[in-house]
């Protein structure tokens, strides 16, 4: 599939200005406007890495670029097998995947940007956040009682306090974005009933048990409140330089062909390409062709 088309294709997908933004403006039955079927959505796909591959080396060599990919997503909604199917090609020297759980005492003492900065990945690699900072306006706020374990002042949590830290992460990426940083944020977007039959899933097939947690599924009884804060986070922190996908995530086939799309079509525009040779490295080149010429 042509540059062309793939941009065209994630469009939709892509929010940049999220102040006319509603979650319901994408279905996450959606397949795409070229009604991409599994087998051709598999085959782009293998394209698509084949193409991550190469823009990746070029990230590498030229060692200008830092990458982030933020990727957000309800439980079962797939950000694993997303993950791992999209950057399968990638050589792993120059890409980071750091997955985000419950914080640590050392991280509740600093600000809750903290424990994501140190792990921002270096010029010329990939650094993937399997949650994030996000979690932060989302489950933080579906689950308010957290910010006492987090010991700010009274008088620091108030009302505002989510217009606050939207604030500031959009202040935080704007900042990344000046020093060399392409971000994409990923939502995962899976429907309330897609998210139960793959939880029913986990239950009915023996291999499967393993994924299984009660907490996810009490989590679901908490939908709404997801729903409203996902919708306020990508309404408040769409951006320009730091847009937000929203993927359709009730097919995975389809799921992972619009991340890696957007991958790509992202590192396209950053113009990559190996460095120009020096006089020198050019005169240890040559020096180098002789001494092998020298020892056959």
């Amino acid at each position: 599939m042509g540059m062309n088309r793939i941009k065209t294709s994630i469009e939709p997908y892509t929010i940049r200005d999220g102040k006319s933004f509603r979650l319901k403006h994408v279905n996450p039955d959606d397949t795409g406007r070229f009604r991409l079927d599994k087998r051709a959505a598999s085959e782009a796909l293998t394209e698509g890495v084949e193409r991550l591959r190469a823009l990746q080396e070029k990230l590498y060599a030229q060692d200008q670029w830092g990458v982030l990919l933020v990727f957000q997503a309800m439980d079962a909604a797939g950000k694993d097998g997303a993950i791992e199917h999209v950057m399968s090609g990638v050589n792993p020297q120059g890409c980071d995947v750091h997955s985000f759980k419950q914080p640590s005492t050392l991280e509740l003492d600093h600000d809750f940007l903290w424990r994501s900065t140190i792990r921002l990945p270096e010029r010329g690699r990939i650094g993937i956040f399997n949650r994030s900072y996000y979690e932060e306006v989302l489950i933080v706020r579906v689950h308010p009682e957290i910010l006492e374990r987090q010991r700010l002042p009274e008088s620091l949590v108030t009302r505002d306090i989510w217009k606050e830290r939207h604030r500031d992460i959009n202040a935080f990426e704007a900042y990344l974005a000046r020093n060399g940083y392409l971000i994409r944020k990923f939502f995962l977007h899976i429907s309330k009933k897609e998210q139960t039959a793959r939880f029913e899933k986990r239950l009915d097939e023996p291999e499967k048990n393993w994924k299984f947690s009660l907490a996810d599924v009490q989590e679901q009884q908490h939908w709404r409140e997801y729903m409203a804060a996902y919708e306020d986070t990508i309404r408040q922190t769409s951006t320009p330089h730091a847009p937000w996908v929203v993927v359709p995530a009730n097919k995975k086939w389809f799921a992972r062909w619009v991340v890696a799309a957007a991958i790509v079509d992202a590192l396209e525009g950053l113009d990559l390409a190996f460095p120009r040779l020096s006089p020198a490295k050019k005169r240890e080149i040559a020096e180098g062709r002789r001494l092998l010429a020298r020892s056959k």
